[in-house]
């Protein structure tokens, strides 16, 4: 049994011990005191219906006001002196089954029935284990008396308290018997809860099936989703630690070579090598080193950097980008088509810097590696965007490979041929600008050829 079920089973208990205890008070202490007081209102009412009826009617009727409410009327002329009085209410009440060993009408009280006032007594008989409830009334020469005879109810609450101990005794095991199945039926989804949440606290990301109905299905619902966001996070967590352990051992082997022949290089000096070209080589290794801290400065700027949002012609951005382009693609005898037949508009609103670097990188991406000559642009309008894409041949390989191109350092060539593959930053560089605009951006592979793409928000000279 688990802590908690003990928990549950003694919190019921003692609610049970504790309303067993109230009733067992309210019935020693308050019941009789209740009782007495229901037979005095339904006495005084009694007793106010005879005080209305007439005198005659009262005495003719009296047997069947005594069979309807249980009561019973005896009365004598108020004429008599008191002791003579009294003898004759006595006699009376005895032929009626009433046995009074202390029953006297006082002369204080004749004195209020005089007056017109009632007189309300109870006598108790001790031995007799009874009282006897009685109004005492006057109706022109009569004197009416009203009783009811109250069995004493002592004996009778110890017998029933008695009787209620065995029973609240009975019902106690009964409802711990009861108690212990029911919080075990609510105890056991609660112990694959928190099996679960264990498993989640050990990077086991389980989920666990539970069908109640009430909160704790809700409950578990909750810890499934929960499970399934953090193994999601997880996931993405260890991709990123993968990315940056690449990252680092790219920018290692991107660092590595340049200074390897800077320090050959420099051995070659001190030892007279020299035949004039080691400065100039060594040089060139340093700019190649300088360029990619800049490349990287810049990736890591444009994570934090303020993006200056303005309304520019991306037509024309595009344009000017390909004129800076004219001689290297001349000379490589590529050939650019463009196909602007959708486009309706051209002005864009977004940082014009930043996309600059952008259709840099692409189109020099795109030169660099196109294996048929050839370089298609598409540029249009969809659903209040401008849409551009730029797609070049391309060899084909692993379909998972292309995945990581946005990856910092991440190259197709392995050779990692500096003329081929440069320093792997660019898409990144695209990617991080492209996010920033919150721009729908990628690349789709087919028919030897590989299209990027991009969206921007249209936003016309007029607003």
């Amino acid at each position: 049994m688990t802590k908690l079920n003990k928990k549950l089973i003694a919190r019921i208990s003692l609610v049970f011990i504790l309303v067993s205890l109230f009733s067992y008070g309210v019935n020693t202490f308050f019941l009789p005191q209740y009782l007495l007081y229901q037979k005095k209102h339904e006495l005084a009412a009694i007793t106010e219906q005879i005080l209305k009826m007439d005198t005659s009617q009262v005495l003719q009727d009296a047997q069947g006001i005594e069979e309807k409410y249980g009561v019973t009327i005896v009365y004598a002329s108020s004429a008599e002196n008191i002791d003579h009085l009294n003898q004759i209410i006595s006699d009376k009440l005895s032929k009626k089954g009433i046995t009074l060993s202390k029953f006297w009408i006082t002369e204080e009280s004749m004195v209020k029935l005089n007056e017109n006032n009632m007189v309300r007594k109870i006598y108790n008989q001790e031995k007799l284990k009874s009282s006897f409830l009685v109004t005492f009334m006057k109706k022109d020469a009569y004197l009416l008396v009203v009783g009811e005879s109250i069995s004493h109810s002592t004996d009778t609450l110890a017998i029933v308290n008695q009787f209620n101990v065995y029973l609240y005794i009975g019902g106690l095991l009964l409802l711990i018997l009861l108690s212990g199945l029911f919080t075990k039926q609510i105890v056991r989804p609660l112990t694959q809860i928190q099996e679960a949440a264990e498993g989640i606290s050990k990077l086991s990301f389980t989920k666990v099936h539970i069908q109640t109905g009430d909160e704790i299905e809700s409950l578990a619902l909750s810890i499934n989703q929960m499970s399934e966001k953090l193994e999601q996070a997880h996931q993405a967590l260890e991709h990123k630690n993968q990315n940056l352990r690449d990252f680092i051992a790219n920018i290692s082997h991107e660092l590595k070579t340049p200074l390897a022949l800077i320090k050959a290089y420099t051995s070659g000096i001190k030892d007279g090598l020299d035949d004039g070209t080691y400065l100039d080589v060594i040089g060139q290794q340093t700019d190649d080193i300088s360029g990619l801290v800049s490349k990287l400065l810049e990736l890591s700027k444009l994570q934090t950097d303020h993006y200056q949002m303005n309304s520019f012609d991306f037509q024309a951005l595009l344009h000017k980008i390909r004129e800076k382009h004219r001689i290297s693609v001349q000379q490589q005898h590529i050939e650019i088509l463009l196909n602007d037949g959708l486009l309706a508009d051209s002005w864009v609103f977004a940082d014009e810097q930043k996309i600059e670097m952008v259709l840099n990188n692409l189109i020099s991406n795109a030169i660099k590696y196109t294996t048929n000559g050839n370089i298609r642009m598409v540029m249009g309008n969809r659903e209040g965007q401008l849409y551009f894409s730029i797609a070049n041949g391309v060899e084909l390989v692993e379909p998972m490979k292309w995945d990581q191109v946005w990856e910092p350092f991440y190259v197709m060539e392995s050779s990692r041929s500096k003329q081929l593959s440069g320093t792997g930053l660019g898409l990144s560089i695209v990617r991080t600008i492209l996010q920033k605009h919150g721009s729908q951006f990628g690349l789709n592979i087919q028919n030897g050829e590989i299209e990027f793409y991009f969206t921007l928000p249209i936003h016309t000279k007029e607003q």
